[in-house]
């Protein structure tokens, strides 16, 4: 019996030889850069500056941007996002691949939307490490509910003047850009607009969440606008047209969340099955006790079928055929599958999954923030039934 990280992939058709050459690139990458240093980044609240300059190196940050802008488009499709996201997830870390990353949920919008001379600007930058762009979309007032965020962007001439807060922005401490929604309108989701806002305006302040229950390496911030003069050129895409955009972008950030959680959900498997056929109990390999081999079972069960629902949505989407019902529901298949396998783990680990040195430890304290972020369980399932007609 062998139930190490790939031997519990389920066979797909969707993967061919470059695929896999790329996930030994990245394994490379994530074995060499990220894994002998993730203990002294958690417990420091920060990844080094220098990790993005090496992850642009081997085309991790470029994949599937325009060459135009240096990025790696040719023959290049959505399962090398998968093979990226499912790599980095094997540190057990989601804080890395959440900050590393964060170009993925927050350049999208300028480059399908953007003007050309923003896009000149600052895709370049971002693709190369040079410079970071976050996500500033949460506010304090609410978070999946969009269409009624509260940060206001009032035009007076060449200006927006921009006043309000956003929450829980992943790298927000050390972002050079944020893609930051703001209402120009009217309420609802009508009103709101697409802003770019160079991070080093004044009136900007940020504040740091440390104390959160996972993702410690990620610096999590709170981002204050007060009165902040935003040239008009910085509209990303039309005024009052921004909330298409947004909606559009959770699509991919849900697929790569659900990629990450498939694959952290790996980690537990094969970090468990390691300790069971070492630990031996009443005269026996752990491994080899009926009720140990049951839960094995089972959870590899709930990843495969997590695969097969994942890999299943990501070819309707380069189809152009997703429907967000489906991206939605496969998302709270893929965090509820870690969850479970988290737990079981853990329960076949004892007390070794109590120590920090373990993988699986860290997992479990990021359950919750898979399964809110992107969308909340209740709230995929709410837009799945609507969308369905349910």
């Amino acid at each position: 019996m062998s139930l190490n990280f790939d031997d519990t992939r389920l066979p797909s058709p969707f993967f061919n030889s470059d695929h896999h050459a790329w996930r030994e690139q990245v394994r490379r990458f994530v074995d060499n850069e990220i894994m002998p240093n993730i203990k002294q980044w958690e417990e420091e609240g920060i990844l080094p500056d220098e990790l993005w300059q090496q992850a642009a190196e081997i085309g991790l940050l470029q994949m599937g941007y325009p060459e135009t802008y240096g990025g790696i488009s040719e023959d290049i499709d959505i399962f090398f996002n998968i093979v990226a996201y499912e790599e980095l997830a094997r540190c057990g870390a989601g804080g890395v691949t959440a900050t590393l990353m964060v170009h993925s949920i927050g350049l999208p919008p300028v480059v399908k939307y953007g003007s050309q001379a923003m896009k000149d600007k600052v895709v370049p930058q971002v693709l190369a490490g040079e410079k970071k762009i976050a996500l500033a979309i949460t506010e304090p007032s609410g978070g999946s509910d969009v269409a009624n965020l509260q940060t206001t962007a009032r035009r007076e001439g060449d200006y927006y003047i921009v006043n309000g807060a956003k929450t829980f922005i992943t790298a927000g401490m050390r972002a050079d850009y944020f893609t930051t929604a703001v209402r120009t309108g009217d309420d609802g989701a009508s009103g709101v607009s697409l802003l770019l806002i160079p991070g080093d305006l004044a009136g900007i302040s940020r504040s740091q969440l440390k104390e959160k229950q996972g993702w410690w390496c990620s610096d999590t911030a709170i981002i204050y606008f007060d009165n902040v003069k935003v040239p008009v050129e910085n509209i990303i895409g039309a005024e009052n047209k921004g909330f298409a955009a947004i909606v559009g972008n959770f699509n991919s950030e849900r697929l790569t969340l659900a990629a990450g959680a498939i694959a952290a959900a790996r980690v537990c498997i094969e970090e468990a099955y390691l300790w069971a056929i070492e630990r031996k109990t009443f005269g026996k390999q752990l491994s080899q006790h009926q009720v140990i081999g049951h839960k094995f079972a089972e959870m590899v069960r709930k990843v495969n079928a997590s695969q097969a629902y994942m890999d299943n949505c990501a070819w309707q989407i380069q189809a152009g055929n997703a429907r967000a019902a489906d991206i939605a529901l496969m998302k709270v298949q893929a965090t509820q599958t870690m969850e479970f396998c988290a737990r079981e783990a853990m329960q076949i680990l004892g007390g070794m999954s109590f120590i920090r040195e373990c993988r699986t430890e860290r997992i479990y304290r990021e359950v919750r923030v898979m399964a809110i972020g992107g969308g909340s369980e209740e709230i995929m399932r709410d837009l799945a039934s609507r969308q369905m007609g349910l």
